[in-house]
């Protein structure tokens, strides 16, 4: 019967090790935790196990444990002046993309509905992965009307901010943006490019952005990984209740 004061002990200690690890670094085999803590394999194991759950540690099978990267957090903030709206300001740590896909096709209906394009009217898709601090963050896939975007290519899309590059090269400025939020968990192709587990808890955004002509530029739908992403705010009561 596994101590369950041993599997704190051997928790504590092994929080106090990757305390100076950098995120993705490896932990020691299985074997050498066990003789440095002086506990047994299950005992090891529950404790590991503990970790896991917390989001401090992540397990890659057929490679060992790794301490988990951190979460990153990105506040949403009341904007002046727009009733029910919100800026967004900047998130957390080093944000990098890299693209996984890229294709012009027809739009069809759903997008030609998300787009207000007809179904026909040309558009790009681009798949990307955004990676915060070395470690993969989220699966993203924008829909723009080719119109808009003559020339764009795949590269383009992990060159920095996508909204920088629409306002420098074609005179796009990007004003506001629908934005659902719901609790999804990760298909077989995203949990292999974010590196989790299939079916890992995440969430999905579904945005629909406008420029300052009011036109719909983009329509994007992203996967989050749920252990590694928060968002933040601050309520604002307009009255108090009785």
């Amino acid at each position: 019967m596994r101590s369950p004061v041993k599997r704190t002990q051997a928790r504590d200690a092994i929080l106090a090790m990757v305390a100076d690890h950098e995120p993705g670094e490896a932990l020691p085999s299985e074997h050498e935790l066990c003789e440095h803590l002086g506990v047994s394999r299950p005992t090891l194991r529950a404790a590991v196990e503990e970790l896991v759950d917390e989001g401090v540690l992540v397990r890659r099978t057929g490679r060992g444990t790794f301490k988990a990267a951190g979460r990153v957090s990105q506040p949403m903030a009341p904007s002046a002046g727009v009733r029910n709206g919100f800026r967004v300001p900047l998130a957390e740590g080093v944000w990098e993309s890299r693209t996984l896909s890229f294709e012009r096709r027809s739009a069809g209906a759903r997008l030609a509905r998300a787009l207000t394009v007809s179904p026909n009217e040309p558009v790009v898709r681009a798949e990307r992965l955004r990676i915060v601090d070395g470690a993969p963050l989220a699966v993203e896939r924008i829909h723009v009307p080719e119109k808009y975007v003559p020339g764009i290519d795949g590269e383009d899309f992990q060159r920095g901010s996508f909204y920088r590059l629409l306002r420098e090269r074609y005179g796009i400025t990007m004003a506001r943006a629908a934005q659902s939020i719901e609790a999804t968990v990760t298909d077989e192709q995203e949990s292999s490019v974010l590196e989790v587990p299939p079916y890992t808890p995440a969430l999905l955004f579904d945005v629909t952005t406008r420029d300052t002509q009011d036109r719909v530029i983009e329509y994007t739908r992203a996967v989050y990984r749920g252990d590694r992403y928060r968002l933040d705010s601050d309520l604002v009561f307009d009255h108090v209740q009785p």
